[in-house]
């Protein structure tokens, strides 16, 4: 059953802004969110356990796995169901681009391509237990953290073909992020960043973290970390990969993705059950909503809606 604001239920038009697409693992639950006033727009039903997310503002669609079922589902941005399909279980890390959605699946080491009808495009083989997922801004590449092979796997975007498989730095690597023609992975049992070059193909950096860092966002020249067992976020320069601060945000944080404006991030605690906006230069909290049971948000959740 789909619940929703009493605007949105009337059918007025929401209004262009900067949008999170935040699913609440516990709650069965994805909450639209409204980054620049701080406030809910809309909330919708996923049975199922929904954890990874993916918001496409070109597109005005965001895509939710509901992790217990494999089940992909497509969403408006009011929240409003548009289209489903079965992955099977394991389906989990979740990226667009390139006119596409990429799927990892934990259990059969593979990486999906599926074109906008949701239908499978190529298959290709990970390393083990693939999570996180992430296409490059020209949407050339596609990477993939494989957790339990301790490295990443980068793809063609287009045909699937493997590029490179890299070691990364510390063991476990999760969260996966291209930026600034880098790739950065949160290694949870490693307590580190690991940086590579995708076209290269090597290691070219890591950066210290608090404890189990989970994934990595960007914003006004930073890299930012969140740090579940401390309840923190690693703050490091983007272009020296120099630590500059560890700010307390909340417990267990997980997901994390930019404003769209690159002003700050967004930051989404399991145990406090909240989203937390953080401004990237004062390091200060400026919004902290309440979310249902368990947000994740493990993806790209962050978008500026455009006129409709």
């Amino acid at each position: 059953m789909l619940r929703a604001l009493l605007l949105v239920l009337m059918g007025s038009p929401v209004m262009a802004g900067d949008l999170a697409f935040v699913t609440s693992q516990n709650g069965n639950a994805v909450t639209v969110v409204d980054l620049g006033r701080g406030e809910i727009l809309a909330q919708a039903d996923i049975p199922g356990a929904p954890a990874p997310v993916a918001y496409d503002p070109a597109t005005g669609r965001a895509y939710v796995i509901a992790a217990d079922t494999g089940r992909l589902h497509v969403l408006d941005e009011a929240a409003r169901p548009l289209n489903h399909v079965d992955l099977g279980a394991g389906a989990f890390g979740l990226a667009v681009g390139d006119g596409a959605v990429f799927v990892t699946h934990w259990y059969d080491a593979r990486l999906t391509r599926l074109d906008a009808s949701l239908q499978p495009v190529w298959a290709v083989p990970t390393g083990a237990a693939p999570a996180g997922v992430a296409v490059s801004a020209d949407g050339l590449l596609v990477a993939t953290a494989d957790r339990d092979a301790d490295a990443v796997s980068i793809f063609d975007a287009a045909s699937g073909a493997r590029l490179h498989r890299v070691a990364t730095a510390g063991a476990h690597p999760f969260g996966i992020t291209f930026h600034g023609g880098r790739l950065f992975t949160a290694d949870v049992q490693g307590d580190l960043v690991s940086v590579i070059d995708p076209v290269a193909g090597r290691l070219v950096g890591q950066v210290p973290t608090g404890s189990h860092p989970y994934a990595v966002g960007f914003a006004a020249g930073r890299g930012f970390v969140t740090d579940q067992y401390d309840g923190t976020v690693t703050v490091f320069d983007a272009a020296t990969l120099a630590v500059l601060a560890t700010v307390p945000i909340g417990d267990y944080p997980e997901g994390i993705a930019p404003l769209p404006d690159g002003s700050g991030v967004a930051v989404a605690n399991w145990d406090s059950d909240s989203l937390v906006v953080l401004d990237a230069l004062t390091l200060e909290v400026t919004h902290r909503i309440a979310m249902p049971p368990g947000p994740r948000a493990f993806g790209s959740f962050t978008g500026r809606q455009g006129p409709r």
